[in-house]
């Protein structure tokens, strides 16, 4: 593969490239305040390596130790997936700066955003440090694609972020798939790999936490419709689907047989991996913890109100057996002009957007932590 020369020689040009990368998408620099941008690594939860082909083998812990050029390849392309998908989200986020409903929610996606801007130079740095000329390539291009320019890698990553109900749901349900990957690359057999997800797991969980307690709040508020809310849980909750991959996905049979991505709390399982269906296992379960999280918040509905629903797995779904697809939210089919329609009526609108954006400069559309009740 022809590599075209980067501007990197080393981790710390790829650091003046962050810099650059945060004023070019207009990020305020003095809400960034003292942070400070780091690589953390974390212990392995042990030296040998797990599952697959080379269990019981020690990790390895530089590019050379690993033994097949395509295992080199796809642990780097599981490694620049990953950092894509950080830098996407604050490109995502940026515009609710300036309409945070409570100083609470401000510093909380503040410190969101900054920890996402920190995974992805976690990232960014194993691609310099450990994959010579093709990582450092690869580095730099995490900057230089955007989400406001649909060129992200991944669909739910090009999805906009218009007001904060938005954000809520994307924090709780596309940063949940962020755990789920999170946790499945922190067995990898690449020791500097594996050692970066705990870090990042811990920072990852006060995500969700926003995500969860946002929705809360704005559901005891009972200022927006659960109808209005439910569009935007069928708006991420389906792209969240996709995230997981290929159905029977070669890739991920040959991540698990080479090591380099187990699977969800590997560790608890005593049985055989199933390879024909690692991603359909993944999303199964992601689909069973966002089904306990919509029943909470059902618990917070009056009686005499619709509930929360989770969209069926076969609703507007662009990658897998049910691509592109005409199936409806509950899993029935319909015809093409149907499925238009059907579309129309159970996805956010401009209308529900520009309705949002305009309760938001109220002050009873959400609970206020601070608030005493």
């Amino acid at each position: 593969m022809l590599i075209k020369p980067s501007r990197i020689q080393g981790f710390d040009d790829w650091v003046d490239l962050f810099h650059q990368w945060r004023k070019d998408i207009g990020y305020p620099t003095e809400l960034i305040g003292d942070y400070q941008f780091e690589t953390k690594l974390g212990e392995l939860e042990s030296d040998e390596i797990e599952f697959g082909h080379f269990a019981g083998q020690p990790k390895w812990e530089r590019l050379i130790d690993i033994p097949d050029q395509r295992i080199r390849d796809a642990l780097e392309h599981l490694v620049e997936y990953q950092g894509d998908t950080e830098f996407a989200s604050v490109e995502q986020q940026k515009n609710l700066l300036e309409r945070a409903p409570t100083d609470y929610d401000l510093n909380s996606i503040i410190r969101v955003n900054r920890e996402e801007m920190r995974h992805g130079w976690q990232m960014s740095y194993l691609l310099v440090t450990h994959f010579g000329e093709a990582g450092k390539h690869q580095a730099q291009k995490l900057l230089e694609r955007c989400a406001t320019t649909n060129t992200r890698l991944l669909g739910s990553f090009n999805v906009p972020i218009r007001c904060w109900l938005d954000f809520f749901t994307y924090a709780s349900f596309i940063d949940r798939d962020g755990k789920f990957q999170l946790n499945m690359l922190s067995r990898s057999s690449f020791a500097p790999l594996a050692r970066s997800m705990r870090p990042m797991l811990q920072e990852e969980a006060y995500h969700l936490l926003t995500g969860n307690t946002g929705l809360m709040r704005v559901v005891k508020a009972g200022r927006i419709p659960i109808s209005t809310i439910q569009k935007y849980f069928y708006k991420w909750i389906s792209t969240a689907y996709d995230l997981f991959g290929q159905d029977e996905s070669s890739s991920a049979q040959w991540a698990y047989l080479w090591g380099l991505k187990g699977r969800y709390d590997e560790h608890v399982y005593e049985e055989e991996a199933d390879m024909g269906k690692l991603n359909e296992l993944s999303r199964s379960q992601y689909h069973k913890e966002v089904g306990a999280i919509i029943e909470a918040l059902n618990r917070q509905i009056p009686e005499e109100q619709p509930k929360l629903r989770l969209p069926d797995p076969k609703f507007n779904r662009n990658i897998g057996e049910y691509a592109g697809e005409t199936y409806s939210v509950a899993g029935e089919p319909l015809s093409a002009e149907e499925y238009e329609k059907h579309l129309e009526e159970v996805l956010p609108t401009d209308a529900d957007d520009e309705f949002l954006i305009g309760i938001e400069k109220e002050k009873d559309w959400i609970i206020d932590p601070k608030q005493k009740r």
